[in-house]
């Protein structure tokens, strides 16, 4: 049960950029709890500079956590309103966020949502990519056999898929998804979003790489690349299929219950040729 005395910890979302976007409700939040609990201070005290707001602050980052997170339950538990801030966006995409709210939740402390912007989601519908299914990703390792091994998991994702990613490691982490995706994926290189350099980059892969190997990136950027798409799937069923003979592909599906006929026009829809090619050649070889 939830402890009738307990604060509430609110997770505000920030401007990604433009400081000008941010809510009402977040703006009221932040002038009205006890305190703020920012992953950087000194960013967050920009935003509270241009608004007035002189909530007094502390510190809460992936190397405080451990010991930060426990200190601020104390303080909810004491009936304390807290707010946590990320550098840009929402609190707990690619920060410690999540840890601390697991900690309210253990501690019976409630939290809930100013809700805001999300680079993930502005660079997604800014990407002119399909935005019906997409996987999050965030930040790839540094380490390249690390990196490899994710991207190897990510080989045959069919939904749009979305990385952040830090200037200095953007040309390598590129090279890499060419290498697992291929140089003729679909692609958007999206950096300073909401900024006054915002840029849009549509190419393909292996054009993202190129440019970027003469023009040394600058700025935060987030990669929104195309998944597999059906045809690219469909493709590569049809070569598997080309691997064995008629005859064993129809009996592979005999052996999974289907009847003959069935059996040969499963075959038939998996290899792109019409039932009667299939027919002749199976009854040819039976």
């Amino acid at each position: 049960m939830i402890q009738n005395m307990a604060g509430t910890l609110y997770l505000c979302a920030t401007p990604i950029g433009n400081l000008e976007d941010i809510t009402l409700r977040t703006l009221k939040l932040l002038e009205s709890v006890d305190v703020i609990a920012a992953e950087d201070t000194r960013n967050t005290l920009k935003l509270l500079n241009r608004y007035e707001i002189k909530t007094p602050m502390t510190s809460y980052h992936e190397h405080n956590k451990a010991g930060k997170g426990p200190f601020l339950i104390e303080k909810l538990l004491a009936g304390e309103n807290i707010a946590l801030v990320t550098d840009a966006g929402m609190p707990g995409i690619s920060d410690p966020g999540a840890d601390l709210v697991k900690l309210c939740y253990e501690a019976e402390v409630p939290v809930t949502v100013a809700p805001g912007a999300s680079a993930a989601v502005v660079a997604l519908v800014l990407s002119g990519l399909d935005t019906r299914r997409f996987v999050f990703e965030g930040f790839l390792p540094s380490d390249k056999k690390e990196k490899r091994l994710i991207l190897k998991t990510l080989e045959r994702e069919h939904r749009t898929m979305i990385f952040y990613e830090a200037p200095h490691r953007l040309l390598d982490t590129l090279e890499e998804l060419e290498g697992v995706f291929g140089a003729e994926r679909e692609s958007a290189v999206i950096r300073e979003l909401t900024k006054k350099f915002e840029e849009v980059r549509r190419e393909i892969i292996g054009q993202q790489r190129l440019y970027f190997t003469e023009k040394p990136p600058k700025g935060e950027f987030v990669l929104v690349i195309e998944g597999l798409s059906l045809e690219a799937q469909r493709k590569e069923a049809q070569a598997s299929w080309e691997e064995i003979s008629v005859q064993e592909h129809i009996e592979r599906y005999l052996k999974q219950g289907l009847n003959e006929k069935d059996a040969m026009k499963q075959t038939a829809k998996d290899r792109g040729v019409s039932k009667r090619d299939i027919y002749k050649e199976y009854k040819t070889n039976e």
